[in-house]
């Protein structure tokens, strides 16, 4: 496989792999972790645009239904996530010892399994909707715009599949930076198309929804192309398309757990939704936003997450657990630091943030009543985001996945129950979630500090 230099330049096909096992491990984990961030901030704009269109030129219904059915995507979204995280670890443990060869394999391997879960999620999302929507006992008057929205979301949800896959397999060898280029494209697309659809030609939800999945399309089409021009060892070639036992095997050992984690957790916050939506459309309009801006919380962690990744699975690909091993340290307390400085100004100014997505002032006091009460737990997320991430670089998905379920779904849902029945207010129905934050980030911590990276490599 040729080897080249690697080359600073904006053109599609040049390398931008980063070797992570030598060299600082702040800078690496920063300047992969940076425009990750920024890229993610951009894609969450993009949607927050999307609730902001929906929640102030169509209706409340509108918001309540864009804005709810979060759960109910990320279901899928989450199984394809979960196993392009395995697509990732194989990619980078074999990239970290050299072995080029298997990098090829594993990159075509996984493009087959994208081509065949893409055909069989759509078919699923679109199938599964109404039976979601009783799940999450959507009010009626929001059912008609939910099922427009996420029946096309549905439809088109193979562009957001091939983007992941993209993305992780680039991030993968400490590419981070064309999949920001390719989300600030996409968010500046999806705006654009947003304001055409809703404000220009009146399509209401569909319009949002459609602009969603275009942007998504363009994306996908810049990581494939992206892939078949790049020059180094995940160079996309369609006759080598394959399905190598192995490769896949290892792929599906670490990918599926976590597959299965996300989704499972996905599908018991539907649940929790349904727990939400007893209080009515106002509170629902309120949880959505403190959900678009929960997730802007989130994305400092997981980008350095995510990071934490890539690096433990180059370091132990060429075995150096010691290295890997501080790098998971160093990114915890990156990540604490981060999450401290952005947590206080949405506490302080949380009213105004709510204020962006809908004006009525009982939406703005259900919003400012989330953020202020559960934004100060997000601390404790950190230690769960960062020790799961540097578990799974190293190949050991089953215990985050066993842990993450008995914390996110068994123990949330138990606190729901209990709840629900001693004092049903929404304040101790929204502690759900800093309650099972808070259990999870203390056993794996705890399994963490047991563990042995060196056990781990999933190559020879």
């Amino acid at each position: 496989m040729e080897r080249t230099k690697r080359k600073f330049s904006f053109r599609m096909g040049n390398r931008r792999d980063v070797d992570m096992t030598q060299g600082n491990i702040f800078a690496h984990l920063i300047h992969f972790a940076l425009p990750l961030l920024i890229g993610n901030i951009f894609q969450q704009l993009y949607n927050m645009v999307d609730t902001w269109v929906v929640g102030n030129y169509v209706s409340d219904a509108a918001l309540a239904a864009v804005g709810t059915v979060g759960p109910i995507i990320n279901m899928l979204v989450g199984f394809f996530s979960g196993f392009s995280s395995g697509v990732s670890v194989v990619i980078a443990q074999n990239y970290g010892a050299k072995n080029y060869q298997k990098v090829d394999r594993a990159v075509h391997t996984a493009a087959v399994m994208t081509l065949i879960f893409s055909f069989v999620l759509t078919a699923i999302g679109v199938l599964m909707v109404p039976l979601m929507l009783r799940l999450i006992n959507m009010p009626s008057n929001v059912i008609p715009e939910a099922t427009t929205y996420l029946t096309i979301i549905f439809a088109g949800i193979s562009g957001m599949m091939i983007y992941n896959l993209g993305s992780g397999i680039l991030r993968a060898v400490g590419d981070s930076t064309r999949p920001f280029y390719f989300l600030l494209a996409a968010a500046i697309i999806n705006t654009v198309l947003d304001l055409v659809f809703v404000l220009l030609l009146d399509m209401g939800v569909s319009g949002v929804a459609y602009a969603t999945i275009i942007a998504q399309g363009i994306s996908a089409l810049l990581i494939v192309i992206t892939l078949l021009r790049t020059k180094n060892c995940i160079k996309l070639t369609p006759k080598h398309f394959c399905l190598d036992r192995d490769i896949l095997k290892k792929m599906i050992v670490v990918g599926m757990p976590a597959a299965f984690q996300m989704t499972i957790t996905s599908f018991s916050n539907v649940f929790v939704q349904s727990y939400i939506n007893y209080f009515g459309d106002l509170c629902m309009g309120g949880w959505t936003a403190y959900s678009k801006i929960d997730m802007l919380l989130f994305m400092p962690m997981q980008s350095v997450a995510l990071a934490v990744t890539t690096f433990v699975g180059q370091n132990l690909g060429k075995n150096q657990p010691q290295r890997a091993k501080e790098g998971v340290r160093k990114a915890l307390y990156l990540t604490l630091a981060i999450t401290v400085v952005v947590m206080i100004p949405v506490m302080i100014f949380a009213p105004s943030l709510v204020y962006f997505f809908n004006k009525n002032q009982v939406v703005i006091d259900f919003g400012t009543r989330f953020l202020r009460t559960i934004t100060p737990f997000y601390i404790c997320s950190t230690f769960n985001q960062i020790y799961a991430s540097g578990l799974r670089g190293a190949g050991n998905s089953m215990a985050p996945m066993a842990i993450m379920l008995s914390s996110f779904v068994g123990f949330r849902q138990l606190y729901l129950f209990i709840m629900s029945r001693l004092c049903n207010t929404i304040f101790w129905i929204s502690m759900s979630y800093p309650a099972g934050w808070i259990l999870c980030s203390v056993l794996t911590v705890i399994y963490y500090a047991r563990s042995d990276f060196a056990k781990t490599r999933l190559v020879e």
